[in-house]
């Protein structure tokens, strides 16, 4: 049986390679935390049901855990999955609902 971390790592590695989920560009502030840090400003640049992407300085490194916050929406856990320079990419450990997805990118898309 995988452990949960082995589960999140295979689902994060999947939902990144395969990009099966339409991403959209957005531009919303919002907040990361890092598992044992605090939580600090982030603009997130795409998002989909699987993950999204934001510009942060902080040096997340992949397989850090981490849980956003979005304006509107609870916070959601995490694991950044690839960085590049300011950029980091991250997987979801949970499907956002379809629903919720088109509100926040309807109140939120990129110009």
């Amino acid at each position: 049986m995988n452990s949960k971390s082995d589960t999140i790592g295979q689902y994060a590695f999947a939902s990144q390679e395969d990009r099966c989920a339409p991403r959209a560009a957005v531009n919303i502030p919002s907040m990361l935390r890092p598992s044992g840090s605090s939580a600090f400003q982030v603009t997130v640049t795409n998002l989909s049901i699987s993950g999204f992407a934001c510009e942060t300085f902080n040096g997340l490194r992949p397989g850090t855990l981490c849980w956003l916050t979005l304006p509107g929406l609870g916070s959601q856990q995490a694991e950044v999955v690839w960085r590049r320079g300011p950029q980091i990419g991250c997987a979801f450990a949970n499907l956002l609902n379809q629903a919720v997805l088109d509100l926040i990118v309807s109140r939120h898309k990129a110009r």
